[in-house]
C-alpha cells in the first residue's frame, strides 16, 4: 500500500524553496507514495511545474498581507481541523514559518510529524516571527520526529540558537533536476547578447535585501571606475526592484548592468556567462549557485550557510569571500584581473556536478520517508 504523504508551503512563488519542492515531488516514486501538495496560499510561478500525479491543495485564492498575524489568533490545532483535515502517514512542512505551526496541530499520534528549514538561523526572533511566542515556538518543533536542514552550517546555527529544541536533526541536500538544467540551458538566447569583449557577470535571485545586491551594485560601480570591463546581467523579481533602478542611475551603471526580470529558463544565461556572482547576506543551501556548477559556470560568493560544503572549505571549486562588501570587492577583483585563476575555476567546476545528481538527493528523501 502507499504511503499517504502530505507536503505543506506557504506558496509555490519564485524562490529556491519552492522551486527544489516541485523538483522533489515530480521525481519522487509515485509506486511508493501517494503525494499531496499544500500550499497556503494558490499562488506562485512553481505551480504550472508540478507533474499531474501530485495532488495539489490550497486554503486561501490570493495572498494578503498580515496574514502571519491573523494566522497566529487562531491556534495550531483549529489551523488544522480548517486547513488539512484528512488523514495522512507523514505530514511535512517544507519551509519555515506558518506551515510548520499549522502542521504541528495534528492530533493523530501515528502520524509521523517532519519539518524543513532552508535558511540560516542565528537568533531566535528570526523564527519567532510566525508563533505567538519563543515558548510556543519551541513547543511546535519539539513536536516533529524530525526536522531536515539544507546543510550543515544551517543545522549547526540552528542547534546553537535553539537548544531547547530536540528531535532529529539532519541534513538533506537540495534536489536538483541535472538533466532538465543542462537540456533547457542550451536553448537559443534570442532577447540579448553578450559582449565577448567584456567579463559577462550574472546573478539569479529575489530582489530582497537578503540576496545583498545593493552591495553588489556599489562593488559594480567601483570595479569599472577601475576600468574593469564588466557587465552583470540580474535575474529575479521582487519588492526591490525599483530601488536597484534607482542605484544603478546614482552611479551611472546603465551600460554596465543590465535588469533581465524573472526568466522560466535562467540557465541558458547562466551557462552562456562568464561568473556566478552570490553576494548574499546569508542563504540555507542555494539552489542558484548549485545550478551554476551544474553548469560550469564559475562561482564567487559571500560566505554563507552551504557555500563550503558546495565549493569546498578552501575555495576549491569556487571562490569563497567573507561576508562583507570590502571582501566581496576583493574577491571579484581578484578574479578578474587573474585570468588563469578564472581558467582554474572553469576547470574544477565541473568536477563538483556530481554533488548535485538527482537521483542521489532524492533517493535520501525516500529513505527518510521509509523509516518505520
Amino acid at each position: 500500500m502507499k504511503k499517504k504523504i502530505l507536503f505543506a508551503i506557504p506558496t509555490l512563488g519564485g524562490g529556491g524553496a519552492e522551486k527544489v519542492l516541485v523538483t522533489l515531488l515530480n521525481n519522487l516514486d509515485e509506486n511508493k507514495y501517494e503525494i499531496t501538495l499544500f500550499s497556503m496560499f494558490d499562488s506562485g510561478i512553481n505551480k504550472k511545474y508540478l507533474n499531474n500525479d501530485i495532488k495539489y491543495r490550497y486554503y486561501f485564492k490570493k495572498l494578503f498581507k498580515g496574514n502571519i498575524h491573523i494566522l497566529k489568533l487562531l491556534s495550531p490545532k483549529l489551523l488544522y481541523r480548517l486547513m488539512i483535515k484528512e488523514e495522512y502517514d507523514i505530514i511535512i512542512s517544507y519551509l519555515e514559518g506558518p506551515t510548520t505551526r499549522i502542521l504541528s496541530g495534528s492530533p493523530k499520534h501515528k502520524t509521523r510529524l517532519i519539518n524543513w528549514i532552508h535558511t540560516e538561523i542565528n537568533n531566535q526572533k528570526t523564527v519567532t516571527q510566525s508563533y505567538r511566542s519563543l515558548k510556543e515556538a519551541v513547543k511546535t518543533y519539539n513536536k516533529f520526529e524530525t526536522t531536515v536542514f539544507v546543510s550543515n552550517t544551517a543545522r549547526i546555527a540552528f542547534e546553537n540558537t535553539f537548544n531547547e529544541i530536540k528531535g532529529n536533526l539532519i541534513v538533506k541536500y537540495n534536489t536538483v533536476d541535472t538533466t532538465h538544467i543542462i537540456n533547457k540551458s542550451k536553448e537559443k538566447i534570442n532577447e540579448i547578447e553578450f559582449d565577448s569583449n567584456k567579463i559577462n557577470l550574472i546573478s539569479v535571485g529575489r530582489f530582497i535585501k537578503q540576496k545583498g545586491y545593493i552591495r553588489l551594485l556599489k562593488i559594480m560601480h567601483t570595479l569599472i571606475n577601475e576600468n574593469i570591463n564588466i557587465h552583470l546581467y540580474l535575474i529575479g523579481k521582487g519588492e526591490l526592484e525599483n530601488k536597484y533602478y534607482e542605484t544603478i542611475q546614482k552611479f551611472n551603471l546603465d551600460d554596465h548592468v543590465t535588469i533581465m526580470g524573472f526568466k522560466d529558463n535562467p540557465y541558458k544565461y547562466v551557462r552562456n556567462s562568464d561568473i556566478f556572482v552570490c553576494s548574499s547576506y546569508e542563504e540555507g543551501y542555494s539552489t542558484a549557485v548549485s545550478e551554476s556548477l551544474i553548469l560550469g559556470t564559475p562561482v564567487v560568493t559571500t560566505l554563507c550557510s552551504g557555500m563550503e560544503e558546495m565549493m569546498g572549505s578552501n575555495s576549491e571549486y569556487g571562490l569563497i569571500t567573507e561576508n562583507s562588501e570590502e571582501a566581496l570587492y576583493k574577491g571579484l577583483k581578484r578574479i578578474l584581473t587573474e585570468p588563469k585563476l578564472l581558467e582554474h575555476y572553469k576547470l574544477k567546476v565541473k568536477e563538483r556536478r556530481e554533488l548535485f545528481s538527482t537521483e542521489k538527493t532524492v533517493g535520501e528523501v525516500e529513505e527518510l520517508l521509509d523509516r518505520k
